[in-house]
């Protein structure tokens, strides 16, 4: 009998890499928690590679070395690209690329942008982070406000108030705006609740949180309350919810079956369609049951015991994630 598991195309929508480059994404034996090996051992076929930018400081300084990293880190992700013996990994622009990838047995790899602050201040830049690399969604922000936009947690070492733009800034519209015709996901995880209500306003595609939970079953300011889940169903949008145990569990220690809560909470509230999955892995995440890529079987099996079906859970784990980058993909045409 085959194991559904084996027969999924399933997509990790939010990783890190390590930072600087270890250059061990195909070793054997890695301490990180995910590579092309672990990828294969654990039959996670798809997974959205993250170059995270920590917020620096909101001037010149800060937005050239923003700049200098987002290029860095997008460099090593493409040069992930090749075959080592009987394993392959693709840099993928397009869902359909993806499913490709996953026909001929390969990792699919998606590029994404942790943290808005890499471009520089300079909006324009991610049509050409998109053109060179390929890269399919954006975080507005990371903890700490920045110049497009308030984020959910501000950093006292940086000065933050509790608020700064009130939302979105005018570069934080106008960078919405230049994802939207370049065919890149605008992604809420981190950013405030004004910014994330102010950007399914503006945003010409559905924006999507690509590493949260549900604030209604741990009160973190990460995580999304029932008026953003609500707002994201009005509008076709989507949350991943991520392995990371403070954000599923007051005071942390997370399970892969409160991983499924969650799901289970987001699936009821607003529908299958508008929830998916997420590790974190490589930059905080991993829970018990679900510790690095080898383990991705294990959030199959619960969410079979949490009741979701076949088509249900083949929608969670990359079905609606690929709907949703096609959208922006047909958006991005119609410009």
């Amino acid at each position: 009998m085959t194991d559904l598991h084996d027969t999924l195309l399933t997509l990790d929508s939010h990783i890190d890499i390590p930072w600087p480059d270890r250059q061990d994404a195909w070793a054997e034996e890695t301490p990180r928690q995910v590579n092309v090996p672990k990828t294969r051992k654990g039959g996670l076929r798809a997974v959205c590679l993250a170059a995270y930018i920590p917020q620096g400081t909101r001037d010149e300084a800060g937005h050239a070395e923003g700049w200098e990293r987002v290029q860095g880190m997008l460099d090593v992700v493409a040069g992930l690209e090749g075959r080592q013996g009987d394993q392959g990994a693709r840099v993928c622009r397009t869902a359909a690329d993806v499913r490709a990838a996953y026909k001929a047995g390969d990792l699919a790899i998606i590029p994404a942008i942790e943290n808005g602050h890499g471009l520089g201040g300079r909006p324009e830049r991610i049509a050409e982070l998109a053109r060179r690399y390929g890269v399919r969604y954006m975080t507005l922000t990371h903890n700490g406000h920045n110049a497009l936009a308030d984020a959910a947690i501000p950093r006292k070492d940086l000065a933050d108030n509790e608020t700064l733009h009130g939302g979105l800034s005018d570069l934080g519209r106008e960078t919405i705006a230049h994802m939207n015709r370049s065919g890149v996901l605008v992604d809420v995880s981190h950013a405030a609740k004004s910014t994330m209500m102010q950007a399914t306003e503006i945003s010409s595609t559905p924006v999507f949180a690509s590493h949260s939970c549900a604030r209604a079953l741990c009160d973190h300011p990460r995580n999304l309350d029932d008026e953003q889940l609500d707002r994201l169903k009005e509008t076709g949008g989507l949350i991943q919810v991520t392995a990371m145990g403070s954000f599923l569990k007051k005071g942390g220690g997370g399970t892969v079956e409160d991983l499924v809560r969650h799901v289970s909470y987001i699936a009821e509230r607003i529908g299958v369609e508008h929830v998916g999955i997420s590790s974190d892995f490589d930059g905080g995440g991993g829970i018990p049951g679900w510790k690095d890529a080898t383990e991705t079987a294990n959030v199959t099996r619960a969410l079979q015991a949490a009741g979701f079906s076949d088509t249900d859970i083949s929608a969670i784990w990359g079905g609606n994630m690929l709907r949703l980058l096609e959208t922006a993909e047909r958006a991005a045409e119609r410009v």
